[in-house]
Formats: structure tokens, sequence, C-alpha cells
């Protein structure tokens, strides 16, 4: 079984910043590419960012130059660093994980969602 929690949601004022941790933890055997999903009231679940294994990037148009994703291999972690944060970032934020359990199958795992809300 493997659980994806994430942590560092919270309220902010706009143009502030957060941090977003998602912490994989049991039986993992690899994790391919990471990423942070979001989904505002009304609107479909949108990719936000992803890193590879290696730490190749991508990011939405979105949030490119406001948004940074990192992660750390060895604690299995996956970071999400947003800065100038607008209201228009308000949502459920989610991590997503490629993983295995054992051999070269790997399933898409996600975290439960922890709520960003941008406001004065």
């Amino acid at each position: 079984q493997v659980q994806l929690v994430e942590s560092g949601g919270g309220l902010v004022q706009p143009g502030g910043s957060l941090r977003l941790s998602c912490a994989a933890s049991g039986s993992i055997f690899g994790i391919n590419a990471m990423g942070w999903y979001r989904q505002a009231p009304g609107k479909q679940r949108e990719l936000l960012a992803s890193i590879t294994r290696d730490g190749n990037t991508n990011y939405a148009d979105s949030v490119k130059g406001r948004f940074t994703i990192s992660r750390d291999n060895a604690k299995n972690t996956v970071y999400l660093q947003m800065n100038s944060l607008t209201p228009e970032d308000t949502a459920v934020y989610y991590c997503n994980a490629d993983v295995s359990t054992g051999g070269t199958f790997y399933r898409a795992y996600w975290g439960q969602g922890t709520q960003v809300t941008v406001s004065s």
C-alpha cells in the first residue's frame, strides 16, 4: 500500500507565498514522475507542474515563473514553492506520483488534497 500525504496549504494574502510538501510512504520500490495538480470549485483538475526522477521539470503557463517544483528522492517527497499568489490560485492542490511497489509496473497514486486560499 502506498500513501501520499500533502501538507503546507492554508490561507495567504495576495502576493504571498506558500510551500507545499507531499511525502510518499509505504511499499515503494521506485518513483518515476511526480506532479502537482489543482482543482478550483466548478473547474476541472489541472496539471500545474511535473518533475522526473532526474529532475527535469515542466510547468503550466498559468504558473510558470511563479511556482517551482522540486523533489527529494531520498525522502520520496515532492515540493511546490508558490510565489506571487493571486486569488485565482485558490483551489485544492493535489500531488501525484507514479509509483512501483515492485518490478517494472508503475501506477499513479494521489494525495488527499490540501486547500490553498488566497484572500485579503
